[in-house]
């Protein structure tokens, strides 16, 4: 994956999550870099599950703005990621992670 510069990188908190839209398509084009990214989420699922560890997770909205939230992951899914209090992040959105 690329190097996400800091400086373009919008922080939100995690509630706010629930009122930003997402982009249709994945925002990594590249086949082995969104197998990286669901092998990335699965560790951020099990250091959020067994070691209630945070990670930085970056993603995109469909205004194509990047933005991160620290954050623990408790679940991932076939399309999507969960936090906490049941929120999500749609994979497709995800551009990566920082453990």
């Amino acid at each position: 994956m690329q190097p996400i510069e800091q400086q373009d990188v919008e922080l939100v908190e995690k509630e706010n999550i629930p009122t930003l839209h997402f982009p249709y398509d994945d925002v990594l084009p590249d086949p082995e870099a969104q197998k990286l990214r669901r092998s990335e989420a699965e560790r951020a699922t099990s250091l959020g599950n067994a070691y209630h560890n945070k990670v930085i997770i970056y993603f995109q909205t469909d205004d194509g703005a990047t933005k991160c939230v620290n954050t623990s992951v408790w679940a991932t899914h076939e399309e999507y990621i969960t936090l906490k209090s049941g929120i999500t992040i749609p994979l497709r959105a995800i551009l990566g992670f920082t453990f």
